[in-house]
């Protein structure tokens, strides 16, 4: 259920996007990821350290993208929240004397330590390929665009109006610079998610394999 919350913002940014666009769906993102912070200091009196840095990067790079009505900022901050995140992990191995992922999770299971090291490298790989895999899809977009704007002359274009300000070969590259938007926004949603989900899942399937049996049922089978 936390897992899926973790995913509320973003599920709040597609369907904005689809009714108002994408300047109105960051704007959205940006109040939906500050309630689920405060509501959820208001019922534990505490927030995730990581909930804070990817509100603090969204708010910076959502606000560059308000203000300055420019895409490309909404679109690269899912990377960088990525490629943070996997700096992270990458240097728990060396600070203290747990990686990150099993000071999150040694509480509720038990594998040999060398499983939690795997494990986090894991994670580290999986961040740092999310990030690759973002910037991929939204460089599709960034292409798109900027063959628009260089055929067109015009410094900015809203994509919302193709069909009444172009024609002919613009009006094909302002559709095609639209549907490379959708194809991003599709991507952070479902691709994102569904990734995730996978790689949650696997997990899940190699920790099974070496989960150890709790120190009092050895006892009491002793």
């Amino acid at each position: 259920m936390k897992f899926l919350a973790d995913f509320f913002p973003i599920l709040l940014f597609f369907i904005a996007y689809k009714l108002y666009g994408i300047y109105a769906a960051t704007a959205v993102a940006i109040a939906a990821s500050l309630l689920q912070v405060g509501w959820h200091w208001l019922r534990t009196r505490k927030v995730e350290t990581m909930h804070l840095v990817t509100l603090g990067i969204l708010v910076v790079f959502g606000g560059l993208t308000i203000a300055l009505q420019d895409r490309v900022f909404i679109m690269w901050k899912p990377s960088v929240v990525n490629w943070l995140f996997a700096a992270v992990f990458f240097g728990s191995q060396f600070i203290g004397e747990k990686p990150l992922i099993e000071r999150m999770m040694s509480h509720a299971i038990e594998v040999p330590s060398p499983i939690w090291q795997r494990l986090n490298h894991l994670w580290v790989l999986f961040f740092f390929a999310m990030g690759g895999a973002n910037l991929y899809v939204a460089n599709q977009f960034f292409v798109s665009e900027s063959a628009l704007l260089g055929a067109s002359g015009l410094s900015e274009i809203d994509l919302e109006r193709c069909s009444s300000l172009f024609s002919g070969e613009l009006l094909a590259l302002c559709e095609t610079a639209r549907a490379q938007e959708e194809t991003w926004v599709n991507f952070k949603l479902f691709g994102m998610m569904g990734l995730t989900i996978a790689f949650v899942f696997m997990q899940a399937f190699y920790l099974s394999r070496y989960m150890e049996e709790p120190a009092e049922n050895k006892q009491e089978s002793d």
